[in-house]
């Protein structure tokens, strides 16, 4: 790892260039590739989702829907300190929209990607002192242990994946009645979320 920063930008944006012209999952991918990945080397705060929405394969821009405002919600965070770079870096298991399955929902993220970037991603990120794992397949992707676990119990022993890992239900529609159900999230999980993310980013 290249210890001087402004190298060590060059490098990362070499690789974001890099991410950003894949087309390795070209002919599997409805609209297209539009690799949607952002963050620099200051980055304390790395947040690992799905893959991009429709809006966001749209826009270009991370979270830039409804679940976007659920999770800068529970993270206690505006948009302004969210979409800073020089503290905030945010990638998918999967960096493009997989398109819809046939029952309206998006598919599952395309496996390509994290073999070919995230170790490559994330050893350009030296600063990250918190990872967030967002939903089912973040958590599966980077604790391979956690795979076959029902997300429930997952999300039930979040305090096991400190200090390095955050686990939290992905911010869709469906959290809405899950976390009415499970009220230890709100009272238990979310402060203690915006204590650590508060603590990373403003270090």
């Amino acid at each position: 790892m290249n210890p001087n920063p402004a190298d060590a930008a060059e490098d990362l944006d070499r690789l974001l260039a890099e991410i950003r012209s894949c087309r390795v999952c070209a002919a599997h991918l409805p609209l297209g590739p539009r690799p949607v990945v952002r963050g620099r080397p200051t980055a304390r705060l790395l947040i690992i989702s799905q893959a991009p929405g429709l809006r966001v394969h749209q826009t270009g821009l991370s979270f830039d829907d409804k679940s976007g405002d659920r999770l800068r919600f529970w993270l206690g965070l505006d948009p302004d300190r969210f979409y800073d770079e020089s503290r905030v870096a945010v990638m998918g298991v999967g960096f493009c929209y997989p398109g819809r399955a046939p029952s309206g929902a998006d598919l599952p993220p395309r496996r390509e990607c994290a073999p070919l970037w995230h170790a490559r991603m994330r050893a350009l990120l030296p600063a990250v002192e918190l990872t967030l794992l967002i939903g089912r397949y973040a958590v599966g992707c980077c604790l391979p242990s956690q795979r076959a676990t029902p997300m429930s119990r997952v999300l039930a022993r979040w305090r096991a994946f400190l200090p390095e890992y955050f686990v939290l239900p992905h911010p869709s529609w469906h959290t809405i009645r899950w976390s009415r159900d499970n009220p230890w999230f709100e009272n238990e999980v979310l402060p203690e979320l915006r204590t650590r993310v508060a603590a990373a980013i403003n270090r």
